[in-house]
């Protein structure tokens, strides 16, 4: 039988220091999404994904200014 419980990996694959920043932003947004639904449960992958594109956007828009 098998004790050690299976490793979680992460929502994204990361390469470098860049991209666990994002992820980090990205997780922070989702959290304070979470939030602003009243810590509603069931949307965790919606919130990840809007909290992943307004992030993606803004840094797009930052390096397209």
């Amino acid at each position: 039988m098998n004790t050690n419980p299976p490793k979680k990996f992460p929502a994204t694959m990361t390469s470098g220091p860049q991209d666990i920043e994002l992820e980090d932003q990205i997780r922070q947004r989702a959290y304070e999404l979470y939030e602003e639904r009243g810590r509603e449960e069931g949307h965790e992958l919606e919130v990840w994904y809007r909290a992943k594109e307004e992030i993606t956007i803004k840094k797009f828009r930052i390096t397209s200014a």
